[in-house]
Parts: C-alpha cells; sequence; structure tokens
C-alpha cells in the first residue's frame, strides 16, 4: 500500500504541474487508473486511497471486477476495443466507453425499446486513429463527423468528447494537437462533447498541455502489469 500510495501521489503532483503549466485548473481532470490484469484487491487499496475512476480493457476481466467489487463508490471505464456483440454486455456495469470508433458499436450501444425507463445513458468517447493502419482501432479523423452525426441521433447515447493514443514514432504533443482540432470540429456538431480523453502514463504530460480533460494512467501509479492470466 505504501509503494501504491507513493507512486500515485508523485503522479498527481505531475497532473497539478501539467495543469498549472496549461494555465488550467488541475480540480478539472479525470485520472483514470488502469488496472488492467492487476486483482481486484488493488482496486480496494486503490479506493482506500481516494481513487474512484478505474479503467478496463477487456471485457471479461472488467465484468468480473466490477461484480466483485459492487459495493464499491466506483466509476468504470471501459477503455479497449469493444466487439458489438459484447456491447450491452459491457453497457451492464461501465459507466463511460471511451472506444466508440464505428456506426455499429453505436447502435449495439444504444436504448432498445424493451429497455426500462429508467435506463441510464450511457456515455461515449469516439475514438480517433492517429495512424495510417486500418487495422487499429478508431475512425479516422476525416469520419469523425458521420460517427458523430449517427451517435448524436441514437436513443441511449451522450457523447463526451474524443478519445486517442498518441501513435509511436510521433511526438506525443503533436499528436495530442491533432485531437485538440478533432475536438474543436466535435463541438461544432456537440457543443457539450468537450472532453478529450488522452494521456498515458508515458505522455500524460503533453496531454494535459494539449487539453486532455481524462488521462488513462496505468504503470505509473500501479507499478509492472502481472503477467495476464
Amino acid at each position: 500500500m505504501t509503494d501504491l500510495a507513493d507512486r500515485l501521489a508523485a503522479v498527481r503532483s505531475e497532473i497539478e504541474d501539467a495543469a498549472r503549466a496549461a494555465g488550467r485548473d488541475p480540480g478539472e481532470l479525470t485520472t483514470i487508473v488502469v488496472t488492467k490484469f492487476h486483482p481486484a484487491s488493488l482496486v480496494r487499496e486503490l479506493r482506500a486511497l481516494g481513487v474512484r475512476d478505474v479503467g478496463e480493457n477487456r471485457h471479461q476481466e472488467a465484468q468480473a471486477k466490477a461484480s466483485e467489487l459492487a459495493d464499491l463508490d466506483l466509476a468504470w471505464h471501459f477503455i479497449g476495443q469493444l466487439q458489438s456483440n459484447k456491447a450491452r454486455q459491457v453497457r451492464r456495469y461501465a459507466h463511460i466507453v471511451h472506444s466508440v470508433d464505428r456506426a455499429a458499436l453505436v447502435d449495439a450501444l444504444a436504448r432498445r425499446e424493451d429497455d426500462p425507463a429508467d435506463t441510464p445513458l450511457t456515455d461515449v468517447f469516439l475514438q480517433l486513429n492517429l495512424t495510417d493502419d486500418p487495422g487499429r482501432g478508431g475512425v479516422a479523423p476525416g469520419a469523425l463527423e458521420a460517427l458523430a452525426e449517427h451517435a448524436l441521433a441514437s436513443p441511449g447515447i451522450r457523447v463526451r468528447g474524443v478519445m486517442a493514443v498518441a501513435p509511436l514514432g510521433e511526438e506525443p504533443r503533436s499528436a495530442f494537437a491533432r485531437v485538440r482540432a478533432a475536438s474543436d470540429r466535435l463541438r461544432s456538431l456537440a457543443p457539450d462533447a468537450r472532453d478529450i480523453s488522452a494521456g498515458m502514463s508515458g505522455d500524460f504530460r503533453d496531454a494535459v498541455l494539449e487539453g486532455a480533460t481524462h488521462l488513462r494512467i496505468g504503470t505509473a501509479i500501479t507499478g509492472s502489469r502481472p503477467a495476464p492470466r
């Protein structure tokens, strides 16, 4: 717990420094601790240290942890690539889905006619592919508006903003500047979709400088990941 607390405090301090360097209020940033491959017990330790936002990128693992930790007041963020046939299951426990990149996934997440009247909205980020590889997750930047329009017209979907991962081989800040430009374009369609999910353990400072609101940080806080089970 002591090492975990120290790493968490160090990252929080770095985020605050980056926010002030950007002339921003640190309180407007959400730090999502990515707990991929770590046991539920680590999430309990994080909650005891004041962490509420937790990120997972594999449905089976996320579903099991969300069930085991249902007694905690946690906000679950699904950040991995999502198959359309798993979308409704993910919607049951995830408060926000960060990796929406195609119309079929929007349709799978959207509210159905047979859903109860009190079914909550599904908050989503539209994921951008910042590479030339169509096999990577994310919508091509030029197709963002079309995907956004589809999501905005879908029942039960609330578009929070854009999400991206900085490509290997590119200066992170340059990549995040492109994400910020895409965010500006999205807000021309959806003024409330002002959030930006960007920045991980190695590049979150650059993301903060370019306007990120949601940081997805794993090993810098949790330490080395255990081998996958």
